[in-house]
């Protein structure tokens, strides 16, 4: 489909006629600035924005117009609409023709594009005027919402962007993000393999959500209405439609310079937005959408058929076009809407009573059960559809979806998150066991991966107050454990206030003090966990919680790693780890003590058991569909891969872990494994794009409650500084937590594995900082003495010593004890470091260190140590290309997983069959394969085939 819509210059209003500031997109503006000086130096290029809908391309792609228009740049501006007259070429020759001064020839152009057999004469002559265009200076060319574009287009836009590569011409494109057509899908997969830059539109964090609250409701933000806009999951589009609906309905009030709600949480409303997402579905698809948000929550298509009164059969056309919509998304063998604010907006402009009846005829059904025509009314239907009393079937038919939550919880979460919540529907709000009931189905949510639902259950009923201390208790225990991968302030918080609750029992108390211990442990406060778990400790053993024990025995060992006595913190981890695996993953407080102890296993060298461990915490909570638990698994895994030197491997989980639509935030345990393990990865990589982005996001860090987040965002700030070749920048941002107070400061001195010691001297020495580099070394050496049965760290501990005194001796210690660990970037890096001391006077020796290290680098996929390396051996007067022993000779460019993957792949089988020949994600089978066809330069499985039938031929 294409269209003749023209955009003017201008910067888009919101929805309520305004125009604001641009919030949360100081990175991607300032990327964009970058490219605009490249053009100005006559460099022009590719810039793909992608991301879903309402998440700002559109913004982003303006505020580029405008700022090169603010440099003299001319600029063209097309758009697609699907409302739109087709056109053939209508978007491309809109923006380039609409424009003051227009291309000359510009009625032969509009005659070329409309008439049959002409496309060749009119891509001669559209590339002319260009070229004619761009000799008077560079040119931004705009065309947005690629998915909608004709043919035509498509094939004029790649065609010109290719033939014009050479001229100042920056072309900025953006597309929706997830399903498109074929033919834009190639147009996409062209343009990145000939080098387009790719700008992924992310969700906004916490900051930017308060500050466009403020800029909607002119007044800051108070945590009520900030959790309110946390709805809308960082989509800049929902959430001002969201407050301004708010607003509208004087739903907030401003006191005191606070925007305030007015009363309690408010009720579901309609957002025009999705109200024209909706239009633009056939009437087919619209039914289908709407009758899934009526169900409340994840539904089968043969629930949705048997509600239409269909065969499954009959759907399938409208559960795609829904798919492609971005309206809804698969889960397991679930419909589920991508955000719950987007469902809750389609069902508030559906009647009450087709609500109520929908939700009748699914409540406690499984799939492909049909309603009966009988079905009793709900607790909450009334003659007008207020609320009643629930009778005695009601009271029963909850408990009974209690208790089958429960008998379920351990292996099948799903099934018991729809029970919990039935149960939760049938029970009116005046009910004293519907607390209870919500204290149960949070973590039930949370485990199905709807941590925002769950948030937002557990704050609206403890902001409808009336609590017994018990309840409230138990409401804060399921929001203090659902906290604690997003947001360890808040698990603390929220743990703290639960246990100075009066009058609560004995084991509520013990488990809110573990969950106050853990989130303290894991927030970084060290010392206040000790104190707080020796008085858990007391009060668990006094009603004798085995679960509370699990997890103050992870604390107690978290205390010992501090301490920097691994022996002991091991044992410790060891400990908890078999007592939550004999209680059941679903009863213990921190899901699961075993990440913990995988985690301590890699970083005290015992690499192998670590890896198997976190495998087999994948393989389990997939089968028993824990969505959260899995991506915390992932993450364990992708700081296990990347400490390994497996970083293609390491990018893939992370990429597979990031965050999810039903997450509340932007994640604190996210933040300190899969966001530093792309920075790590981009940095070895040489990505400084990615770099980058992620440097952006140690920023946010900096500021965090948590002391551990803050520290390793400063880390990760450093390591970015000497990437970007300013160590005494590096230096100073380290320099505060290095003189932090021990009791508060990280184990290892700001570092964040002790691998690393090396790297912080290294860094040092480079800026001039001595007595920084003799610290980190003097801790290293302690750290080694402390564990002497850990050669990794004697290992490590000899390296640093050998930088700090340049001694080679130290260095070739160094190197022995390396030689069977699993830490391949920490042993490429001090062969590196030995074969250079060894350069500058005996250079012929330095070779064989500098070609193993190579080899390790390349097997690594580490290409910016390998380029420094091979520059190292030109150097010593190697000119030959060294060997990569260890790397197949007929597949030099892909890593051993990536090959894994591109064989079998070869040999016929789908992503999904290969993913579980390898026990893989079959994302991270897709992550090896995309970068496989991008390094063998190759479009298609078919030619992917025939490459390999050639190289394993051997000719």
């Amino acid at each position: 489909m294409s269209v003749n819509r023209v955009t003017t210059g201008a910067v888009p209003e919101e929805s309520d006629g305004l125009r604001r500031p641009l919030r949360g997109r100081d990175a991607e503006l300032a990327f964009i600035e970058a490219r605009l000086d490249a053009l100005d130096r006559g460099e022009g290029g590719i810039v793909r924005v992608e991301g879903p809908a309402g998440i700002g391309r559109s913004r982003i792609l303006a505020e580029a117009a405008a700022a090169a228009r603010r440099r003299g740049t001319r600029v063209f501006e097309g758009a697609a609409d699907p409302d739109g007259q087709f056109v053939p070429l209508g978007p491309l020759l809109d923006g380039v023709l609409a424009v003051k001064g227009p291309l000359s020839g510009s009625v032969r152009l509009r005659d070329l594009a409309t008439t049959p057999g002409q496309r060749f004469w009119l891509l001669q002559e559209l590339g002319d005027r260009l070229r004619e265009t761009v000799r008077k200076g560079p040119l931004l060319i705009v065309l947005d919402d690629l998915q909608w574009c004709d043919d035509l287009t498509l094939l004029t836009f790649h065609t010109l962007a290719a033939g014009l590569s050479s001229h100042a011409i920056l072309w900025l494109v953006a597309v929706r993000r997830g399903s498109v057509p074929s033919g834009v899908r190639t147009t996409l997969d062209r343009i990145r393999r000939a080098g387009a830059h790719e700008l992924a539109l992310g969700a906004l964090g916490d900051r930017a959500t308060a500050q466009i609250s403020e800029d909607v409701l002119g007044a800051a933000p108070d945590p009520d209405v900030l959790r309110v806009a946390r709805r809308a999951e960082g989509v800049p589009q929902l959430l001002v439609e969201l407050l301004g609906s708010l607003r509208e309905d004087a739903a907030v009030t401003n006191e005191n310079g606070m925007a305030r709600l007015a009363a309690g949480p408010p009720a579901p409303r309609v957002l025009p937005s999705v109200v024209r997402r909706l239009d633009q579905l056939s009437d087919e698809a619209r039914e289908l959408v709407r009758t899934a948000a009526a169900t409340g929550g994840p539904v089968t298509v043969a629930q949705l058929a048997e509600l239409l009164g269909r065969s499954s059969a009959a759907l399938i056309t409208a559960v795609q076009e829904s798919l492609d919509a971005d309206l809804l998304a698969e889960s397991g063998d679930h419909l589920v809407f991508r955000q719950e604010l987007i469902r809750e907006a389609v069902e508030a402009g559906l009647p009450l009573p087709l609500r109520q009846a929908f939700r009748r005829q699914t409540a406690g059904r499984p799939p492909g059960i049909a309603a009966s025509p009988v079905d009793r009314p709900g607790p909450s239907e009334g003659p007008e559809g207020s609320e009643g009393t629930a009778g005695p079937g009601d009271a029963a038919e909850a408990d009974r979806l209690r208790t089958e939550a429960a008998e379920l919880a351990a292996t099948a979460p799903g099934p018991a998150a729809e029970r919990s919540l039935k149960a939760l529907e049938l029970t009116t709000a005046a009910a004293p066991e519907r607390p209870r009931i919500i204290a149960e189905t949070i973590p039930l949510l949370w485990q199905t991966g709807r941590a925002a639902q769950a948030r937002e259950l557990g704050a609206s009923a403890l902001a409808a107050g009336g609590l017994v201390p018990e309840d409230e208790a138990l409401l804060r225990l399921a929001l203090a454990r659902l906290a604690v991968p997003f947001d360890f302030s808040e698990a603390v918080r929220q743990a703290r206030a639960g246990a100075e609750l009066p009058g609560i029992s004995v084991t509520a108390r013990g488990r809110l003090l573990a969950m106050l211990a853990v989130g303290l442990s894991m927030s970084g406060e060290h010392a206040a966990a000790e104190r707080i778990a020796a008085e858990a400790w007391e009060t668990a053993a006094a009603a004798g919680d085995r679960a509370a024990e699990a997890t103050l025995t992870t604390v107690r060992s978290a205390v010992s790693f501090h301490r920097m006595d691994l022996t002991e913190a091991f044992r410790q981890a060891e400990r908890s780890a078999a007592l939550a695996d004999a209680l059941g993953i679903s009863t213990s407080l921190w899901v699961p003590e075993a990440l913990w102890h995988a985690l301590l296993s890699n970083t005290t060298g015992r690499t192998a058991e670590a890896l198997a461990v976190a495998e087999e915490g994948i393989r389990i909570t997939r089968e028993q569909g824990r969505t959260a638990a899995t991506r915390m698994w992932l993450m364990t895994r992708s700081r296990i891969h990347l400490e390994t030197g497996r970083l293609t491997d390491a990018r893939a989980d992370a990429e597979a872990a990031s965050a999810g639509t039903g997450d509340p935030g932007p994640g604190n345990l996210a933040d300190v494994t899969l966001r530093y393990v792309m920075l790590r990865v981009a940095l070895h990589t040489g990505d400084r794009r990615t770099a980058e982005a992620y440097a952006a996001e140690a920023r946010r860090m900096r500021s965090d409650g948590a002391p551990v987040v803050r520290h390793f965002g400063t880390w990760m700030l450093a390591l970015m500084a000497d990437f970007e070749g300013r160590p005494d920048r590096a230096m100073a941002e380290l320099d505060e937590v290095m003189t932090s107070p021990a009791e508060s400061r990280p184990a290892y001195a700001g570092l964040i594995d002790p691998a690393d010691a090396p790297v912080l001297v290294r860094l040092a020495l480079r800026a001039g900082r001595h007595e920084r580099a003799a610290q980190a070394v003097a801790l290293a050496e302690k750290r080694a003495v402390l564990n002497p049965g850990l050669t990794f760290l004697a290992a490590t501990a000899a390296h640093a010593r050998g930088l700090l005194d340049n001694d080679l001796a130290s260095l070739l210690r160094a190197v022995r004890l390396y030689e069977d660990c699993p830490r391949v970037l920490a042993r490429a890096s001090v062969l590196e470091d030995a074969g250079r001391k060894l350069a500058a006077t005996r250079r012929s020796e330095a070779v064989p260190y500098f070609e193993t290290a190579l080899a390790l680098y390349a097997r690594a996929g580490a290409e910016r140590d390998v380029a420094r390396v091979r520059r190292r051996l030109r150097a010593a007067g190697v000119r030959r290309r060294p060997s990569t022993s260890g790397l197949s000779d007929a597949w030099p460019e892909l890593t051993a997983a990536e090959l894994r993957v591109v064989r079998l792949v070869a040999r016929g089988l789908t992503n999904q069959q290969a993913a579980e020949h390898l026990s893989l994600s079959p994302h991270t089978v897709s992550s090896h394969l995309r970068r496989a066809f991008t390094k063998l330069d190759v479009t298609s499985r078919a030619e992917l085939t025939r490459l390999v039938r050639h190289r394993d031929s051997g000719e």
